[in-house]
């Protein structure tokens, strides 16, 4: 069961990554600069990367149901899309909305290491 979830997951945070990379390209474009068009930017590669890695953990579950260490990798790059990919969009965003995001800053290299260890974790499974 845990692999279809892991595909699902995968499945739907893909179809996010367009929805948020094509919000960016039209509907935030006029309004940031060619920098934060760029933040933001990296923060979509780095969500359909791993969304896709996220897909590969669900594929792989249907061939080694036991799989403890797949499934934490699945989670580290989750976490990873939520900080790395996530502060991005704030920081990038920061002179549109109207809440602080300065705290994001530091989030962003979290999600890096997160990403390291989903990836370190698939490789020791």
């Amino acid at each position: 069961m845990a692999n279809i979830n892991f595909i699902r997951l995968g499945a739907v945070l893909g179809a996010l990554t367009v929805v948020i990379g094509a919000f960016g390209a039209h509907g935030l474009k006029p309004h940031l600069s060619e920098y934060q068009i760029a933040i933001y930017e990296k923060g979509v590669q780095y969500q359909f990367y791993h969304s896709l890695a996220i897909l590969l953990v669900g594929i792989l579950l249907q061939h080694m149901p036991d799989g403890k260490g797949l499934r934490q990798a699945g989670w580290l790059f989750l976490a990873g899309i939520l900080c790395f990919s996530g502060s991005l969009y704030l920081l990038a965003c920061r002179d549109i909305i109207s809440i602080p995001v300065g705290w994001a800053g530091p989030v962003t290299p979290i999600g890096g290491v997160l990403f390291i260890a989903g990836w370190l974790r698939l490789a020791w499974r």
